[in-house]
């Protein structure tokens, strides 16, 4: 019998060490820069975010993964030039205790602690700060209510947490010390030793420090960067260091999947899940939260809201039937990009009152409003002059012109799409674009079955050409267009070849086995800058400054984010065919 439990014992280790050799997914979910926003997004489109619907979408995770770690990078209290619905410090400090009171209920494990943290002073930060959970993290803050990490054990795996605050909240913290983090070598060599096998650090140094770091101090596995959150990429690596960006206003929450192995972590998978208006808020949340901090959180189709007794938890919302304000929106019949909803949703945004008809050129009523208003391009939006009276006119006057006894929303304001006095040339398409951008050569490849008419991105000023990149930028302008001249069929080749390759000087490689003479003579010469200053003719006529833009028919403008769907760009072309 004690044979058998001790064979039973030895197998147990046996699974135990099998266990440990096996891969692990380690979830970890994260916040930061929410800047204490309570509520979703009072932006026209995509109104996404608010802490009632995070907190049901933390527990849904949490049903499928409960060990999951959740963090913030800190910058999670109100106030400061980066919280666009500061109002007052009262309000504001009343928003920070709400939201971090929301966060304690979520159970963040732990949160950076940013300079924003001291908006309000060291006496309010003290107040919150705890060693307990959230644990506040700060390696180089001098007060006994933080704590320079944590270790979290999750599914067998020891994870140190270590966090960094930013040297300039020096100026707001009144005595508390925030020295230069000097000790973190020593720190993480002190996780190591305590059986951490990976190691994440929370910074809200600025990300030139960040930097500085990753390349003098070993084994950060992860840095989450609590500043510059405003950079496209969630997830990049720098040398052995994946580096997390947490999205703006926790309008998205990041989820990241660990692969952990042999006790080293050995990859990482980054996902943004949207805080979207499908989740249903948490009821534990809604019972801790006013129903409105201003009149910006009182929406409701068609009525103008108001907050009575802001961020009380007796806080209400009244509506009143809004003023009929009246706006005439010209537009073309054949015009395949005119997407006038847009604009229109934005204005019902500020006067829910909006009456909107609609004109078409070219017959006569709108022919007759686009000659009074002396506008050479569509759509129109022309507000009546009683928009006057309303309080939201303020805010945005200057993105009118005041012609007629009406209000003509600005063009640069609306974007023009119908260049109404343009000679139409059917078929035709102009592209217009810089060799820099990101994607360049994929855009190449999309756009080049089209056969466009390709301009560059330039200007030329006093014989002078200038591009956004300088005078490389130029330079591979300056060579595309003797290239064309001299190799066309080699033309687009060499364009999507050397957008892969811009940081090499050697770009004749992008054209081996052609003499290249007659290029290399066109680019330094008076040829090539004639060849430049009519490929940027157009570009110029149109005050094209950015790209990609396209000019179909001579006639229509449009935009893409990069690069476009190239079934969705084949049926604008044809529809307007």
């Amino acid at each position: 019998m004690k044979r058998n439990r001790i064979a039973f014992f030895a197998a147990g280790f046996l699974l135990l060490a099998l266990n440990f050799l096996y891969a692990k997914d380690i979830t970890v979910v994260y916040t930061g820069q929410t800047h204490a926003m309570l509520y979703p997004c009072s932006c026209p489109f995509e109104q996404d975010g608010g802490i009632a619907r995070r907190a049901s979408l933390i527990n849904e995770l949490r049903k499928t993964d409960p060990e999951l770690l959740l963090l913030d990078c800190g910058s999670f209290t109100a106030g400061g030039p980066r919280d666009e619905y500061t109002q007052d410090i009262k309000l504001d400090i009343q928003r920070s205790l709400v939201n971090f009171k929301a966060m304690e209920l979520m159970r963040y494990d732990a949160v950076g602690v940013s300079p924003d943290e001291f908006n309000f002073g060291k006496e309010f930060f003290l107040s919150i700060a705890r060693v307990a959970q959230p644990a506040f993290l700060s390696a180089n803050l001098g007060s006994d209510k933080v704590v320079p990490y944590i270790i979290k054990d999750i599914k067998g795996v020891k994870i140190g947490i270590i966090g960094l605050t930013g040297l300039t909240a020096n100026q707001k913290a009144e005595g508390l010390k925030i020295s230069e983090p000097k000790k973190l070598a020593g720190l993480i060599s002190q996780l190591k030793r305590k059986g951490a096998k990976v190691i994440i650090l929370i910074s809200n140094m600025s990300e030139k420090e960040d930097l500085k770091l990753i390349s003098e101090v070993k084994d950060i596995d992860m840095l989450f960067i609590g500043q510059d959150p405003l950079k496209a990429e969630p997830l990049t690596k720098v040398g052995s260091t994946f580096m997390l960006r947490p999205s703006w206003q926790g309008r998205k929450i990041g989820k990241l999947t660990l692969e952990v192995k042999d006790g080293r972590l050995i990859g990482c998978k980054a996902e943004e899940i949207v805080v979207s208006d499908k989740i249903a808020d948490d009821a534990q949340i809604l019972s801790i939260l006013p129903r409105c901090y201003s009149d910006n959180n009182c929406k409701k189709e068609g009525f103008i809201g108001a907050c009575n007794h802001p961020g009380e938890l007796d806080a209400e919302c009244t509506f009143t039937v809004p003023n009929k304000i009246g706006l005439r929106v010209v537009s073309a019949k054949d015009c395949v990009v005119c997407n006038v909803g847009p604009v229109i949703n934005l204005l019902k945004k500020r006067f829910p009152g909006l009456a909107v008809q609609y004109l078409y050129y070219p017959d006569p009523a709108a022919k007759k409003l686009i000659k009074d208003m002396g506008v050479s391009g569509l759509p129109v939006y022309i507000l009546d002059r009683e928009v006057e009276k309303e309080v939201n006119f303020n805010n945005i006057r200057n993105d009118f012109e005041f012609k007629q006894n009406f209000y003509l929303l600005k063009p640069h304001r609306s974007g023009l799409s119908y260049l109404f006095d343009r000679k139409k040339k059917k078929g035709s398409l102009d592209v217009f674009f810089s060799i820099f951008a990101k994607d360049a050569d994929k855009f190449l490849s999309v756009i080049k079955d089209f056969k466009p008419n390709l301009h560059f991105l330039a200007l030329q000023q006093a014989g002078e050409f200038e591009a956004q990149n300088g005078a490389p930028e130029v330079g591979e302008y300056l060579r595309g267009v003797c290239v064309q001249k001299y190799y066309p069929k080699k033309f687009w080749d060499y364009l999507i070849c050397r957008s892969k390759n811009l940081n090499s000087v050697y770009w004749d490689d992008c054209l081996s086995g052609l003499d290249l003479a007659q290029v290399k003579v066109c680019a330094t010469g008076k040829e090539g800058r004639d060849l430049l200053g009519q490929n940027i003719a157009l570009s110029k006529e149109l005050k094209i400054m950015f790209g990609p833009t396209y000019l179909l028919n001579n006639q229509e403008i449009f935009s893409s984010l990069g690069v476009p769907d190239k079934e969705e760009l084949e049926k604008i072309i044809k529809t307007g065919l």
